[in-house]
């Protein structure tokens, strides 16, 4: 699956990035599910700063 560093803004398939050799993320938002039991706690922590 294809990763992006969120610093360099380049996309790479492996975990680290080549150039700045951080840790790469997928650019994709979760799948949504209107049965998402998690997702109050996921907003509640975006809101306060803090990334999963």
């Amino acid at each position: 699956m294809i990763k992006k560093c969120f610093f360099c803004d380049i996309y790479t398939f492996k975990e680290k990035c080549p150039r700045c050799r951080k840790k790469t993320r997928t650019p994709h938002p979760p799948k949504f599910s209107p049965e998402d039991k998690y997702g109050k706690y996921r907003r509640m922590a975006k809101n306060r700063g803090i990334s999963s």
